[in-house]
C-alpha cells in the first residue's frame, strides 16, 4: 500500500457525519483533523451549543479547530470535506483548491451561480480535484430508471416532471439558518438541486431557461421563537403537524415553503418540478415520459419500485415492475457509494456518477428560478459556462 492519504473535514456535525465513511486506515485513507466554526456560544444566549466531543470520541488522535483557515494550512492534509452551511461552501471550497486539497463538497455548490462558476474556475486553474456530494446519482431507484432511459425501451424523453412531498420540511428548513435567503437563497437550492440535477441526468440535458412560481403561504403563520440569538432545533419528529399548531420556529423566514419550475432543456425537452415543505407525507416522484413509453418510480428509497408502461393500458398495470430492495438508512443507501466514488476519483481517476458542471447546472436552475417567482414569474435564461471549463470537467478533470 502506498502513501496513506489525510483527511480534514471542515463542518464536522450534522451532514458532516457523513465523511466520517472516509476514515479507512487499512486502505490508507485517514482523518486526522476538523474544523467547526459554527459551534460557539450565539450571541445573546445562554444556550451553549455542542463542542467537538462526538468527533473526538470517534477520532481521539484527530486534531480540531474553530478555524478551517488552519486546517487548509496543514500541509499533511490531502483531502478536505467540505460540509458546513451553503452560504459558506464558495468562500471555503475555494480556500481548499488554492490550498491544493482534493475536495468533496457538500451540495448545493454555492448559493449563487457566480459562485458556483468561481469554484469551477479555481478548479480549473489550480488542478485541485473537485468532487460535487450529489449523492442522488448513487440512489438505486434513479439508477434504475437511468438504467430504464439507456435501454431505448421507453424511446426519446420529451418531458418529465417531478413532485416532492417534504413532510419534514418543517422540521428541517423553517427552524434555523435554511429560513432565510441570505443563507440559502432558496429551498429551489437546498433541497431542488437533488431533483433538478437527477432530472437533468435521466433526461440527458439540462436547463436553458426557467420559469419559477412560489410562495410562503403555511410557515409565516407559525409560532415563532425570541429572536434573541438561540438558535434552532432542526430536529425531525412525525409528531410536529400540522404545522400551524407547532412553535419554535425561526424569527425570520423569508423562503419559499412550496415552489414550482417549468424548465426547457438544451435538447428541447421540458420539465417540471414541484416541492412542497408542508405535506404531511415525504416522497419524491418522478416520471419520465417517452416516445416509446413511460417510467415512473413508486417509492424513493428502501423497498419500492420502478414501473414501466410500453403499451397503452391502466395505470394500475405497467408493464414491467422491477422490485428493488434498499436501505432506509445512510440517504437510501446512497451515501457510502458516493464517498467511496469521490475516494476512487482522487485516487485512481476512475469516473463519477456526478460532476461539477452539471452541479453548477442545477444550482443555476434553481437560482435564476427563484429570480423568476420573485420578480412576475418572468422567463429566465441560464448563462452558458466557458467551454474549456465544460470540456476540461466532462473529461474528468484531466
Amino acid at each position: 500500500m502506498g502513501k496513506t492519504l489525510k483527511i480534514g473535514i471542515i463542518g464536522v456535525h450534522g451532514r458532516g457525519m457523513h465523511a466520517y465513511k472516509a476514515h479507512q486506515p487499512e486502505n490508507g485513507l485517514e482523518i486526522v483533523m476538523g474544523a467547526d466554526p459554527f459551534y460557539d456560544k450565539p450571541p445573546q444566549s445562554n444556550l451553549a451549543l455542542p463542542d467537538f466531543k462526538p468527533f473526538q470520541e470517534k477520532f481521539p488522535d484527530a486534531a480540531v479547530t474553530r478555524d478551517y483557515r488552519e486546517l487548509l494550512a496543514n500541509k499533511d492534509i490531502d483531502i478536505v470535506f467540505v460540509m458546513s452551511p451553503d452560504f459558506c461552501h464558495e468562500e471555503q471550497t475555494i480556500a481548499a483548491l488554492e490550498a491544493g486539497k482534493a475536495v468533496y463538497l457538500e451540495k448545493p455548490m454555492a448559493i449563487t451561480l457566480e459562485g458556483c462558476d468561481r469554484i469551477l474556475e479555481t478548479a480549473y486553474r489550480t488542478k485541485s480535484k473537485l468532487f460535487i456530494g450529489h449523492n442522488m446519482r448513487y440512489f438505486p431507484s434513479v439508477l434504475k430508471m437511468k438504467e430504464v432511459i439507456d435501454s431505448g425501451i421507453i424511446g426519446d424523453i420529451q418531458c418529465g416532471w417531478c413532485r416532492h412531498f417534504i413532510g419534514y420540511g418543517g422540521d428541517a428548513y423553517f427552524r434555523d439558518w435554511h429560513s432565510e435567503q441570505k443563507n440559502s437563497n432558496g429551498l429551489l437550492l437546498q433541497k431542488g438541486a437533488h431533483d433538478i440535477d437527477v432530472m437533468h441526468w435521466l433526461m440527458g440535458s439540462s436547463t436553458r431557461r426557467v420559469v419559477g412560481m412560489g410562495m410562503l403561504s403555511v410557515y409565516n403563520r407559525c409560532a415563532r421563537r425570541p429572536d434573541d440569538g438561540t438558535p434552532g432545533c432542526a430536529k425531525w419528529s412525525n409528531a410536529q403537524y400540522p404545522p400551524l399548531e407547532q412553535n419554535g420556529f425561526s424569527p425570520v423566514i423569508d423562503v419559499e415553503d412550496h415552489n414550482m419550475i417549468m424548465m426547457q432543456l438544451a435538447n428541447g425537452a421540458q420539465a417540471t418540478y414541484m416541492q412542497c415543505h408542508y405535506s404531511p407525507d415525504s416522497e419524491r416522484n418522478y416520471t419520465f415520459i417517452g416516445t416509446k413509453g413511460r417510467v415512473e418510480n413508486i417509492g424513493d428509497h428502501g423497498d419500492c419500485q420502478i414501473h414501466v408502461w410500453t403499451s397503452r393500458g391502466s395505470r394500475q398495470k405497467p408493464d414491467i415492475i422491477y422490485d428493488l430492495k434498499g436501505s432506509v438508512i445512510d440517504h437510501g443507501g446512497a451515501d457510502t457509494p458516493t464517498v467511496t466514488s469521490f475516494l476512487d476519483f482522487v485516487r485512481y481517476g476512475a469516473p463519477t456518477n456526478a460532476n461539477p458542471v452539471a452541479a453548477r447546472d442545477a444550482v443555476a436552475t434553481g437560482v435564476l428560478g427563484h429570480c423568476s417567482m420573485r420578480n412576475g414569474n418572468i422567463p429566465m435564461e441560464i448563462p452558458q459556462l466557458d467551454e474549456n471549463l465544460v470540456k476540461y470537467f466532462i473529461n474528468g478533470q484531466k
